[in-house]
């Protein structure tokens, strides 16, 4: 009688635990303050270590939402809207790296966190990217998620592109642009997605971020010293002669390559991005195996 009684506490133990690991984590919402200006920021989870994700251009904090559902039953994850995105403030001013550098540290220091890993994608790569130069200390490890560490084109041919965008034309020629980085997902419900996304984001905090790519101090060849995951779509811009010059950059460098998945990867295929992740941070001993 003894044995079946600890049998069924066993398996309620289970169950329990299933159905508790199976449950969202709400996370919490909050403003970090940038020369009188807010920068919302969200934090899900409370155990260490932290995982801060920024995202790309025009985009905001949501489109971490599969990240920060699994992992923060973990650990802590923090998901930033960078000024001028989301829920932030969005001021008349230049929309810059170290503007971003400077509003993500705002939010480290806002919610007491000394060191983080920080994971960006797209456009929100250059921002960890200048984050770690002028915040090398508050920098564990970095994510890079199909995007560039140098320039794709030289600042002519950039501002040549951006001259329409200053126009009237700005909401059809934006769309026009987001099609082309979402025609290969086949979910028709999250390319509507992230091409609203895209488009609540203003004109000229969207034009601005573009312009300020072309600042060659952002693509200054200095080493990354510290661990590196970089997970890129295959396309024509990611060469062989490209995966050398980062192995040069990043002497601690994990390089993936994935086949048939759009630039949106972790919202695309969340699971495998996840799994990825997931085996990257056991590997370099941020997660217990």
């Amino acid at each position: 009688m003894r044995n079946i009684v600890q049998i069924l506490l066993a398996l309620i133990a289970v169950v329990i635990a299933l159905t508790m690991k199976a449950q969202p984590v709400i996370g919490q919402s909050h403003f970090a303050q940038l020369d009188g200006a807010k920068v919302h920021y969200t934090v899900t989870g409370n155990a260490e270590p932290t995982l801060v994700f920024v995202h790309g251009w025009a985009c905001d904090e949501t489109v971490w939402n599969e990240q920060t559902a699994e992992f923060g039953r973990e650990i802590r994850c923090i998901t930033v809207d960078l000024p001028g995105h989301g829920r932030s403030d969005k001021p008349e001013m230049p929309y810059t790296m170290h503007l971003y550098a400077r509003a993500i540290d705002a939010v480290l220091r806002d919610a007491k966190v000394s060191s983080a890993i920080l994971v960006g994608h797209s456009n929100g790569v250059p921002v960890i990217r200048q984050f770690y130069r002028e915040f090398p200390g508050s920098v564990r490890a970095l994510v890079i998620v199909d995007g560039a560490l140098r320039p794709l084109a030289d600042a002519a041919t950039i501002k040549k592109f951006l001259e329409p965008f200053h126009g009237p034309d700005y909401p059809q020629l934006a769309s026009k642009f987001v099609e082309g980085l979402t025609r290969s997902i086949k979910d028709e419900a999250l390319r509507e997605r992230i091409g609203a996304t895209i488009l609540r984001t203003p004109q000229n905090v969207s034009v601005s971020e573009l312009e300020s790519t072309t600042d060659p101090e952002l693509w200054k060849p200095d080493k990354i010293d510290v661990p590196v995951l970089m997970i890129m779509a295959k396309q024509p811009a990611w060469t062989s002669e490209y995966e050398k010059f980062v192995r040069d950059l990043v002497p601690h460098l994990d390089y993936q390559m994935w086949e048939n998945v759009s630039h949106f990867i972790m919202m695309e295929r969340p699971h495998e991005f996840n799994d990825a992740l997931r085996t990257w941070l056991k590997k370099n001993g941020y997660l217990e195996g």
